[in-house]
């Protein structure tokens, strides 16, 4: 048995779904499907949010929790619809240190509006979705030019 120096990185999770080995689409077809699935994993991640807040949880840890939930199920999805993107180590951890920078910006933005707005039931949906908004612009910028032209 040969034992290597090199540390196993394991590749990401990926859904149990054949890669179709289409052409790559066009930045009309991308935005469609990356809305699509970004709006599925809208509601993964605001319905979380609210259920989390509703069970008492602060509304930065809500948040982030929900992040999380809502931007892996993204990922899975415009890894292999959107984008049609073979696996990647080299991409999967591009995508982490993107979501690292948008998971700031959202958790940021929805800190500030939340508490920055009135007591008013407007202010949790109205503070998600310009958060959401802002991370959703630069994840599909960053995405499409840089992360998913990596091999």
């Amino acid at each position: 048995m040969r034992v290597s120096a090199e540390p196993h990185v394991p590749l990401p999770v990926e859904l149990p779904v054949v890669d179709e080995q289409l052409p790559g689409t066009d930045l009309k077809t991308q935005i469609v499907r990356f809305v699509l699935s970004g709006g599925f994993s809208a509601i993964i991640d605001y319905g979380l949010y609210v259920l989390l807040g509703l069970a008492g949880l602060p509304v930065a840890a809500a948040k982030s929790i929900s992040f999380i939930a809502g931007t892996t199920t993204a990922y899975l999805i415009n890894r292999r619809w959107t984008f049609q993107a073979a696996p990647s180590r080299k991409r999967f951890l591009a995508v982490v240190a993107l979501y690292a920078v948008t998971f700031a910006v959202q958790v940021g933005i929805n800190q500030v509006l939340y508490f920055t707005f009135d007591d008013q039931w407007w202010r949790r949906p109205l503070a998600y979705v310009v958060a959401q908004g802002t991370a959703t612009v630069i994840n599909f910028i960053v995405q499409r030019t840089v992360i998913f032209k990596l091999r």
